[in-house]
């Protein structure tokens, strides 16, 4: 069996394809024959050892996928060999096969693409989370997205318009924020060349943003909490520009906001059952077409530390997909 492997934690050019020995399942879990598995910055991440779990090398990076279940393991009733399925994990998809737990695995409706499953699971996943559970967003409310041409920017657009909100897109081109609109985004701020506090401002009549989806981190964390609404809430998902941003408190006490983190990856170990529960509605309105998954780009593993270089020279429009 194939798959792509970091061995030093020195970046993409670290990653080769190896030959390992077949996984079995065990207890509870599946074996999938893996079709497609999406690409996703904390991947990036995990090739520098600067993700929150930093597994020994060496080790397969791969946090969503999707294929065909080749075998159940005992006590497994919902999933029987031939299923297609997606699945979200915290590392290991990019192989041929792998070994899941059966509650981190829905069945993919018919219609929908192995691609397009495979990019579903953990950005849509973390976003449901985020907007649904965490910021309980509803229609009417404005919604902020701070890197909003990524994956899981563009996939906060797609879920804030199905819940009613207005969105603004922020992101740091015009290539960017038309892709964005495109996806549904009713305004955008290019944060290479506006000020991200100003402009939200003065779209929102001078009320800001009543919730901030932030998973770049860096400069923008700040300039986006001087523009959020009286009791907004804002949510911390990641750090893609690198920095970890140090927030000034008083900020929250004059805004009257909450600053809430969304670590889908705890929520779904900690809640398997409400996690696959959003599974369900997120791959139902997927294949409705109400959220609709964007493929920048498919690269084959062999190909993978290209696919790896675009990930974080900021290149892609929505989500890298890898093939075996």
């Amino acid at each position: 069996m194939k798959a792509v492997r970091i061995h030093t934690l020195d970046g993409p050019r670290s990653l080769r394809t190896d030959e390992l020995p077949e996984p079995t399942a065990g207890s509870g879990d599946l074996l999938v024959d893996v079709r497609a598995a999406g690409l996703n910055f904390p991947d990036v991440l995990l090739t520098r050892g600067k993700y929150q779990f930093k597994p020994p090398p060496p080790f397969s990076p791969g946090g969503e996928g999707a294929g065909v279940v080749r075998g159940v393991g005992a006590g497994v009733t919902d999933f029987a060999v031939g299923d297609r399925v997606a699945f979200n994990v915290i590392y290991g998809a990019f192989a041929e096969r792998v070994v899941i737990p059966a509650l981190a695995a829905v069945k993919v409706p018919e219609g929908v693409s192995f691609e397009i499953a495979a990019i579903t699971p953990l950005t849509y996943l973390t976003d449901w989370h985020a907007l649904v559970d965490r910021a309980v967003l509803q229609a009417g409310e404005t919604l902020l997205v701070l890197g909003a041409a990524g994956g899981v920017g563009v996939a906060a657009i797609q879920i804030g318009k199905m819940l009613g909100a207005r969105v603004i897109a922020a992101a740091s081109s015009a290539d960017k924020l038309a892709f964005c609109k495109r996806n549904g985004a009713d305004a955008g701020v290019d944060y290479s060349t506006e000020d991200l506090k100003e402009r939200v401002k003065a779209l929102t009549d001078g009320a800001g943003a009543n919730v901030v989806f932030d998973p770049v981190g860096g400069a923008y964390s700040e300039a986006a909490l001087r523009a959020i609404a009286w009791e907004g809430r804002f949510l911390v998902v990641g750090f893609a520009a690198g920095e970890i941003p140090r927030i000034p408190l008083n900020l929250a006490l004059l805004k009257g906001c909450s600053i809430m983190g969304v670590f889908s990856g705890q929520f779904a170990m900690r809640d398997p059952v409400k996690n696959h529960a959003h599974a369900e509605k997120v791959f139902a309105a997927v294949a409705e077409g109400k959220l609709v998954p964007q493929v920048d780009s498919t690269f084959s593993f062999g190909r993978a530390t290209e696919a790896f270089e675009r990930m974080e020279q900021r290149k892609v429009l929505g989500k890298v997909v890898l093939v075996p």
